[in-house]
């Protein structure tokens, strides 16, 4: 199992002061995904523009095998945690997701939102191969409570934007029985939050 390709839309290393954003395309993985609005506009208001959200999800995610766990969406943007088995299918399955959401709810809108999806370094979504069980929990916790978080209701249950395809632990046994977390490999974002953490904690057991 090797990484399949790396993607970058140009040779500069810089965009806007900040270093440009890479996707890693990797067989056999669960990734987890976020996609922003361009300047969180609150694009999926109304109810018609979720539904052409899922709509175009559901299909996509069919068409590209890329198998949802666990999927929320807001008002200006989405987390998805799923498990995906062809590395290649990545970017094919969020250009049409996004091409195609991208037009049917700008034809929604007063004032169409060009370009739709994008954020710093010229990304238009975050993917991150998932490193280890804790990782996945994390995300899988993260992606399930955005309704709380962004104070919807506490229950993701009674949030219908929230869709819950299979359960944690069901997730975790399917990713650690077919090895499709990319364990050993450092990930600097993940890496930082846990020294960050653990120095806290560290500090809080000293103050007891």
């Amino acid at each position: 199992m090797s990484f399949i390709c790396k993607s970058n839309t140009s040779t500069r290393e810089r965009y806007a002061g900040q270093h440009r954003f890479e996707h890693w395309y990797r067989d056999n993985q669960v990734y987890f995904i976020t996609s922003t609005v361009r300047n969180h506009i609150p694009a999926f208001a109304r109810e018609a523009a979720k539904q052409i959200f899922w709509k175009k999800f559901e299909l996509y995610a069919r068409e590209f095998d890329f198998t949802p766990w666990v999927v929320s969406l807001m008002n200006n943007h989405d987390h998805m945690l799923g498990y995906l088995k062809f590395g290649k299918d990545l970017p094919r399955f969020m250009q049409r997701l996004h091409g195609s959401v991208a037009k049917l709810v700008n034809d929604l809108l007063e004032v169409r939102i060009v370009p739709f999806w994008t954020e710093s370094g010229k990304q238009n979504y975050f993917d991150g191969c998932l490193r280890d069980v804790l990782q996945l929990r994390r995300a899988y916790r993260y992606t399930l409570t955005q309704c709380s978080r962004h104070r919807i209701c506490s229950d993701p249950k009674q949030y219908a934007h929230t869709r819950v395809y299979l359960n944690v632990e069901s997730a975790v046994e399917f990713a650690v029985g077919h090895h499709a977390l990319l364990e050993k490999v450092p990930y600097a974002r993940y890496q930082k939050w846990r020294t960050t953490r653990g120095s806290r904690d560290a500090q809080s057991r000293h103050a007891g």
